[in-house]
This record gives structure tokens, sequence and C-alpha cells, in this order.
């Protein structure tokens, strides 16, 4: 994937929650709770440090994409640092 603003590479950062909801004089943090959390995966530019956020609701219910290891061969999860089962790193 290509960043928006300078076209270098984006690499995938992490996934995390995004709070929904707000807090309120006088419910407090109910509101907040009530309205749950957004999964939704962080990408970086290598280049500009431009941030992008895509909704990972899809990607959790269908799995994550995989991807083969060029040092054992094997297949796992794309997001990974390094290879789970021989620790090669990308």
């Amino acid at each position: 994937m290509s960043c928006l603003r300078c076209g270098g590479e984006m690499v995938h950062a992490f996934t995390e929650n995004i709070q929904l909801g707000k807090t309120s004089v006088l419910l407090g943090d109910w509101p907040n709770i009530w309205a749950g959390a957004m999964r939704v995966e962080v990408w970086c530019c290598k280049s500009c440090g431009r941030l992008e956020f895509f909704s990972a609701e899809d990607s959790e219910t269908e799995g994550l994409p995989q991807t083969t290891c060029p040092h054992c061969g094997r297949s796992h999860d794309f997001d990974y640092p390094k290879c789970p089962f021989c620790g090669h790193v990308y």
C-alpha cells in the first residue's frame, strides 16, 4: 500500500480498539462503556510518518491474511514482525 501524502511504503503498525462514546456530566463513564469500541488496523508510512486507520472488523471474522516465511517456508499471519516458527526477522 502506498502513502496518500508522499507515496512511500505503508506498513502495518498494530491493531487496536478505539473507544466510542463520551463521558457525560450526569452519567459519568457509563455512556462510554455502553458505546463499546471499534477495532481498527493502524498503518504507518515509513517515509513521512502518516497514520491510516482501517476497520479491522472484517479481517477479524475472516482471519488475517497469511504470508510465507522466505527462510523456513511455513505460512503464518502477515502482521508478525518475525516468523513465529524459525525467528526470521522481516
